[in-house]
């Protein structure tokens, strides 16, 4: 043979063994797409505040889409889905005949797994029980278990065996459900640790032999700046937790605390476990990229995480078709005009003071439940109802949430510390006129938090509890927790610490949800229960709807039952605690 022969064999042999090569270390990438907290946001459009969405989950269509033309994707999906928009409320709760439109859309687009969120609890047992069945996808949560058999209501988990992988998405719920629930919610169920379900399922799954361990946790990361040593503290949101004390996770997507995150740990036994958190509402979709290379049989994993901004991508137009015609009955039902108002009111007024926004639901649970106190909070933080026809739409402003109306039984003295709580959380100690009223969050040298031209409250305004039925004064002047003094009942007769009085209050707030009767009234859940004495069937924003039916003409205004002092204190930091707050005047 000729050397030049000789080199030309050599060289096809290289080659073929550079392509063999080549084609065993050429790798491929699997996409896991994750939404969370979407709240009903299916269509571009927000129906309570009557304008369109940059992001929805139709949006979300259009970027599943893109990402499955180029790669091989899974799509999970991390609780939340049935409370928000009139969208999911409609076939909650009116039309439960049809097919729930979460089932039709999410089925459309492909879904391969969903856990469980508190807020789909909140639905009750014939809206997710209904949804269990229509899902083309398991629900999962394995830490809420049947009391009958201790076993998992949902799904623990699933084996996806899909383009020549095996991954495994082991689903968790918060535990925290029975503090802002009614049982009757989630009767037949308990919830149970995330960490301790976490440890006695991952064995199992592990004898499974997957490539990829997802931990799909409705629970938020419970995370203070990535420090290990502060997880575990945080009962209701312990996505994190799991992540570092129970080995086997490649990837835990948390969501229900709303917050936006894309970060790596190192667990107790030294891997890395990327953490994503896609925040609400259909804004963000967290999205890992698993990338595989085989060399002589053996996979090589790499997998890096991200945050997509939906705003980028426009409405699936298929979508949009497919769907039309539910849409169309949604807005009918939004833009039904159940009565009117003599004048328009907003929810501003409530952070400074009485408020015909706040006293009119006071004014509505004390006719409903006959009570002598009624306990209520602005639900929403920034919402205008206009005088004139009012609509199912406004209703859901005036109220957001599904709450059902509990009448519960209170010690005059318990109704103080209930109060002194919740102003501790709303309002600041005052030193001087030169103060602020409100309690904003501040930075870590102390001063008001600002973005976007705004400040932002330290606790949630939904937490902001006042009450009618009685007289009362506030004293910012006074440390918090000795503010509250009660002159005497709304009709003038005495007040009486030791006195039983019949409360109307929400049943989150009635479950413990806040922390009103267990931290600051000091009842364990097994008191709180005793104190129950009736609830409502329906959620509350029914019986307000059909309450202005019934009026047909309602005339906002305020109880002015109570009073922050000093005043001239007060009026001069309202105005600027405004401007803080609203960004205007």
């Amino acid at each position: 043979m000729s050397g030049n022969k000789i080199i030309k064999v050599i060289c096809c042999y290289l080659l073929i063994i550079c392509a063999v090569s080549c084609g065993q270390e050429a790798g491929k990438r699997i996409v896991i797409l994750a939404t969370t907290d979407l709240h009903g946001t299916i269509f571009p459009y927000d129906y309570i505040e009557d304008k369109p969405l940059k992001a929805s989950l139709s949006n979300i269509s259009t970027l599943v889409s893109d990402v499955r033309k180029k790669y091989n994707t899974i799509l999970l999906d991390n609780g939340d889905n049935l409370q928000g928009q009139p969208a999911v409320y409609y076939y909650n709760y009116i039309d439960t005949l049809s097919r729930h439109i979460n089932s039709m859309v999410m089925n459309y687009m492909g879904y391969d797994a969903g856990t469980v969120g508190n807020h789909d609890i909140e639905a009750g047992h014939a809206v997710y029980d209904r949804l269990r069945n229509e899902y083309n996808f398991p629900l999962l949560a394995a830490n809420a278990v049947n009391i009958k058999d201790g076993e998992p209501y949902f799904k623990p988990y699933i084996i996806l065996e899909k383009y020549g992988l095996k991954i495994a998405v082991f689903g968790l719920i918060t535990p925290s459900v029975p503090e802002w629930l009614p049982p009757v919610l989630y009767s037949g169920m308990e919830f149970r640790d995330m960490i301790e379900t976490a440890k006695k399922w991952m064995p199992q799954i592990l004898e499974r032999k997957p490539d990829i361990v997802v931990g799909l946790f409705h629970s938020g990361t419970g995370m203070s700046e990535n420090r290990p040593g502060e997880f575990g503290k945080d009962y209701e949101n312990s996505s994190g937790a799991v992540a570092y004390y129970v080995p086997g996770f490649n990837i835990v997507i948390a969501g229900h605390d709303h917050n936006e995150l894309c970060s790596e740990i190192i667990n107790v036994n030294g891997d890395t476990v990327l953490i994503l958190d896609a925040g609400s509402r259909g804004e963000k979709v967290a999205r890992a990229d698993i990338e595989i290379k085989g060399i002589t049989g053996k996979k090589r994993i790499k997998i890096s995480g991200s945050l997509i901004d939906v705003s980028n991508y426009n409405p699936d137009k298929n979508f949009i078709d497919e769907f039309s015609e539910k849409e169309k009955k949604i807005k009918e039902f939004v833009k039904e005009v159940i009565g009117e108002s003599s004048a328009s009111f907003s929810s501003r007024e409530a952070f400074f003071g009485p408020s015909a926004f706040v006293d009119l639901i006071h004014k509505i649970q004390l006719e409903i439940t006959g009570a002598d106190v009624s306990f209520a909070a602005p639900l929403s933080f920034d919402v205008k109802i206009d005088k004139g026809p009012l609509t199912v739409g406004d209703m859901f402003k005036l109220y957001r949430y599904e709450n059902m109306l509990y009448t519960m039984e209170l010690k005059g003295y318990e109704i103080v510390k209930y109060l002194e709580y919740s102003y501790a959380e709303w309002l600041n100690t005052m030193k001087s006129p030169d103060d602020h009223l409100l309690n904003f969050r501040t930075d870590k040298d102390g001063k008001i938090y600002m973005s976007g031209g705004k400040a932002y409250l330290k606790y949630p305004s939904y937490n902001f509890d006042s009450a009618a039925g009685i007289e009362y004064v506030v004293d910012v002047s006074k440390p918090a927790g000795k503010r509250i003094k009660i002159i005497s009942m709304q009709n003038g007769k005495s007040f009486y610490d030791n006195n039983t009085y019949l409360v109307a209050v929400n049943s989150y707030r009635g479950s413990g949800g806040g922390g009103h009767l267990t931290e600051g009234v000091s009842l364990n859940s097994v008191e709180i229960a005793e104190r129950l004495k009736y609830s409502t069937v329906r959620d509350l924003r029914y019986y307000i709807m059909e309450y202005i039916r019934d009026k047909k003409m309602i005339h906002p205004e305020s109880f002015d039952s109570w009073k922050i002092i000093p005043e001239q204190w007060v009026e001069r930091a309202r105005k600027k605690d405004y401007k803080l707050l609203f960004g205007e005047q």
